[in-house]
């Protein structure tokens, strides 16, 4: 993107915000329909026996690759914020990034065994490194750094994110379930192939909003440079594929490897921004106030990311999925969570806005997110208590994803503001790539978490869990005006 700060005049064409946002709004609909689509299934497809259309994959296994699969969408956001950055803007990298995604689900509908799903997945990875972080940092974009409409705007538009995430599960997981997985992964390509030509009708709206790189790479070492990188790339790519389908690394080994890359990446790219000299000491200082936020983030997502695999696994396993004589998908209870944000996001949104300068600082609304997701991991033990040891009932485990969705709305949304709000200007797209390396550490290391799950020893793993969430974000809480001190100004 160009910057942080809209180089157009204030627009006021969409429920008060600027019309690029309705562009935005639905092609990260379409593209979350076709995300949460597949991944609804994923989990249940990996490990379904052989003779009922699966890949036979030992339960545990499947859990944790969902897991690492989810982080390395994520990790791919830093790649995809440095080619928006320097390379192409963040409007052409949304674009060719939506292409590489609807290319990698369509490999997911054909009936090809291991080989399609590897490669799939790897397409899904690259292209949502190059959409994700700069959908959001478009809507950052479309915004002044004082505009008092940030937050509300991203609560809308992550309204967007959810009202995809919603029907997913319910056209994408139904299919999956009754009808066929390829069925299921065929509806989450045409979900993004609507998405393309949603974007590219409306990207007129967006302005000059990253219609160029901010920080172009020049001319002349353009080519040595991309050159590096695409090599680079797919060195990786070849070598992890290779070892993994060949048996020499296994799928728990590389569910190691990602795990360790998902912990070192961040690590190393904070480094490099705190001791680049193109940074002021003011985004300096921002930068370190945005690093207790960003493992709080990797936290959250640590929990909240269990949904397509420890809870998606109790969903089929141990829950009374008969309601009124009806047996419901338990691919279903996947759009609880966008159900329930569609719901109170605009309260959310009204909510900051009255509020004004008076709302809650940015580290406190984290503090309530992190709480919030540890007391839903609580609630799993009360629902099993509740029963007397038989299955859950179907309400006390949609109860878990509601609460959720509580914290889900109080960090989320204003860690993507505040990603926006705190990013250095010549960092500005590669900030949010750097945001979504926090759900990456979250699902590399909750990759690892998951292995001491069953669903024999479910109370104690989610005791243990929540319990030590909610003590962190205690710990949160007693350093967050250190934290807002630090933010200089920042809200």
């Amino acid at each position: 993107m160009s910057s942080p700060t809209v180089a157009d005049a204030p627009q006021k064409g969409f429920f008060g915000h600027p019309r690029g946002l309705s562009t935005l709004f639905f092609t990260e609909m379409w593209e979350r329909f076709s995300y949460y689509g597949m991944r609804a299934i994923l989990a249940y497809y990996l490990y379904a026996a052989v003779a009922d259309g699966g890949l036979g994959i030992p339960e545990s296994t499947a859990l944790s690759v969902v897991g690492i699969y989810g982080a390395s969408v994520y990790m791919t956001g830093v790649v995809g914020g440095w080619l928006a950055d320097r390379v192409m803007g963040a409007q052409a990298a949304v674009f060719y990034g939506g292409v590489v995604i609807m290319f990698g689900h369509i490999c997911l509908a054909l009936p090809g065994g291991v080989p399609t799903v590897v490669l799939g997945l790897v397409l899904l990875v690259i292209g949502t490194g190059l959409l994700k972080p700069n959908v959001s940092g478009l809507v950052g974009g479309l915004y002044s750094d004082d505009d008092t409409r940030r937050d509300a705007g991203f609560s809308i538009y992550y309204m967007g994110i959810n009202l995809g995430g919603l029907l997913a599960p319910l056209v994408a997981g139904t299919l999956g379930e009754r009808v066929g997985w390829h069925w299921g992964f065929g509806a989450a390509a045409v979900g993004m192939a609507i998405g393309l030509v949603q974007y590219s009708m409306g990207r007129k709206n967006l302005g000059s909003a990253g219609a160029k790189p901010v920080n172009p790479l020049p001319a002349e070492h353009k080519g040595r440079v991309l050159g590096r990188v695409v090599g680079i790339a797919a060195l990786f790519v070849v070598v992890l594929g290779g070892l993994s389908v060949s048996g020499a690394l296994g799928l728990d080994g590389l569910v190691n490897v990602v795990s360790i890359i998902s912990a070192v990446l961040p690590v190393v790219y904070f480094a490099v921004m705190l001791s680049s000299k193109q940074i002021t000491s003011v985004e300096r200082d921002r930068l370190v106030a945005y690093i207790p936020l960003f493992l709080a983030t990797a936290l959250f997502f640590l929990l909240f990311e269990q949904q397509p695999n420890t809870l998606a696994n109790l969903a089929e396993a141990d829950t009374v999925l008969q309601v009124f004589g009806f047996e419901v998908p338990a691919s279903w209870f996947q759009s609880i969570n966008s159900a329930t944000i569609i719901i109170l996001a605009p309260v959310m949104a009204a909510l900051w806005l009255k509020l004004g300068d008076r709302q809650p600082s940015t580290p406190q609304k984290f503090v309530g997110g992190v709480f919030f997701v540890g007391v839903a991991f609580l609630w799993v033990v009360l629902s099993k208590v509740v029963v007397g040891g038989d299955k859950h009932l179907p309400l006390m485990l949609a109860l878990v994803f509601v609460i959720m969705t509580v914290g889900e709305l109080l960090l989320s949304p204003v860690g993507l503001s505040a990603s926006t709000k705190l990013a250095p200007k010549v960092f500005a797209s590669q900030t949010m790539g750097l945001y979504f390396l926090a759900p990456a550490m979250g699902q590399g290391l909750g990759a690892q978490v998951v292995k001491l799950y069953s669903v024999d020893n479910q109370q104690v793993y989610f005791a243990i869990v929540g319990l030590a969430t909610i003590g962190c974000a205690v710990l949160l809480l007693v350093f967050a005006k250190g934290i807002k001190r630090k933010m200089h100004g920042v809200l």
